[in-house]
């Protein structure tokens, strides 16, 4: 759902030259067109001054739903109280879904640059540093490795490889009590 956009001196320029009533019935026109997507059935001035924003009123709307690839839907079920198209439950899921099959995506990729290392240090290290890299944040949008300001992964599993034989608990010597020796 559109939270905001810019309103343009333009549009405060033409409204100020039309009277109470037609000033409304524009902004109100330019409202529902930037939230709901509904064109409006305006007459006279108010229509004259909607015509002469309606190329920056559709450029906004069109670059909106360029960005967020949610289209306007007009109301539906008349002017008032209807709701706003795509906003179900089960779209509501689909979007979450969309999210989830997206952040994968791009985990596979995250992973795909891991392959070459496997040779050389460990499925199971490779496996262990994938893990810790790939945690979603708490929004589910992106992972660690994306929040990083920089990323190099041959030095990170080198790091990696070094702080993992560093920090392996030492093993500890057995003693033999038959033979009050080591084994």
């Amino acid at each position: 759902m559109r939270k905001a956009f810019n309103f343009y001196r333009s549009y405060y320029d033409v409204a100020k030259e039309l009277s109470d009533k037609d000033r409304a019935l524009f902004l109100w026109a330019l409202l529902q067109k930037q939230f709901d997507g509904v064109e409006p059935k305006l007459t006279g001035m108010s229509n004259f001054a909607y015509i002469s924003q309606k190329h920056n009123i559709d450029a906004q709307v069109l670059g909106y739903e360029a960005k967020t690839k949610q289209k306007i839907e007009p109301l539906q079920g008349g002017s008032v109280g209807g709701l706003v198209g795509g906003l179900g439950q089960g779209e509501e899921k689909g979007k979450v879904k969309e999210k989830e099959e997206l952040i994968n995506s791009r985990k596979l990729k995250f992973a795909d640059t891991l392959k070459p290392f496997v040779e050389k240090y460990g499925a199971k290290m490779i496996r262990a540093f994938y893990d810790y890299w790939v945690e979603p944040n708490k929004s589910n949008t992106k992972f660690r490795q994306e929040l990083q300001k920089t990323w190099d992964v041959k030095r990170r599993l080198e790091a990696w490889s070094t702080n993992e034989s560093n920090f392996k608990p030492k093993q500890q010597q057995t003693y033999n009590h038959d033979n009050n020796g080591l084994i």
